[in-house]
């Protein structure tokens, strides 16, 4: 039995702006996108202080997933910053729309029968739960754990160096909170397994719970 149900409607968590809105539903339904691509539709959300090997992660596991056949995409918190969400700073507030307008275009590629993989720091517990109940059952909550001296070591982008020199306001982890989710699916240290050893735990996951089909399926 595959992880997910097969039919959902709309979950919206805010009212609109109008009145004079309708949602279409398609007359594809999530079983046939399923049965033609060949495996369930997810949203893998990666989360994690910066240096954690979010997005060395889901690029990793996009390559890996498409050369099974998957359709598989990534969604990374800095590239959408330079184009969806190029209007929004760092602000708490800030934070919480760049996740809401996030999940809202997951929501729609998964909706797709896509197994998209978001990597965003998304400090907030309560952004991520508002994302897991816009995308429901089929949302996967994976937490990058190394700790924190292991990313201020990586420092690739020489992020905290600089927040510690009080260059750069509002940075999680050091002068704004980073709240670890309570229940993921899964947890990785990524101090310590490699992001090959961390994709085959995801990937393991995702086969455990049929959402794509094992090894031995294929």
């Amino acid at each position: 039995m595959a992880y997910f149900e097969r039919t959902r409607g709309p979950t919206m968590t805010d009212s609109p702006r109008s009145d004079n809105l309708t949602w279409h539903e398609g007359r594809v339904s999530a079983a046939q996108r399923a049965e033609l691509l060949g495996h369930e539709a997810a949203c893998v959300w990666m989360s994690g202080l910066s240096g954690s090997g979010k997005s060395t992660l889901a690029r990793r596991l996009e390559e890996l997933l498409t050369h099974r056949g998957v359709q598989a995409y990534v969604l990374d918190g800095d590239n959408l910053r330079m184009g969806l969400n190029r209007d929004l700073g760092f602000s708490d507030a800030d934070r919480t729309e760049n996740i809401r307008r996030v999940a809202e275009v997951a929501r729609l590629l998964v909706d797709s029968g896509a197994i998209v993989l978001c990597a965003f720091i998304s400090p907030f517990r309560a952004d991520r739960e508002s994302a897991r109940g816009l995308i429901d059952e089929r949302f996967i909550e994976v937490y990058l754990n190394p700790g924190l001296a292991a990313c201020e070591e990586r420092d690739p982008k020489g992020l905290y160096l600089r927040a510690r020199r009080g260059e750069i306001d509002s940075f999680t982890g050091i002068s704004s909170p980073y709240e670890a989710p309570e229940a993921p699916e899964l947890e990785l240290d990524t101090s310590v397994q490699s992001i090959e050893e961390s994709c085959q735990t995801v990937l393991g996951w995702l086969e455990d719970h049929a959402v794509i089909p094992s090894r031995t399926d294929s």
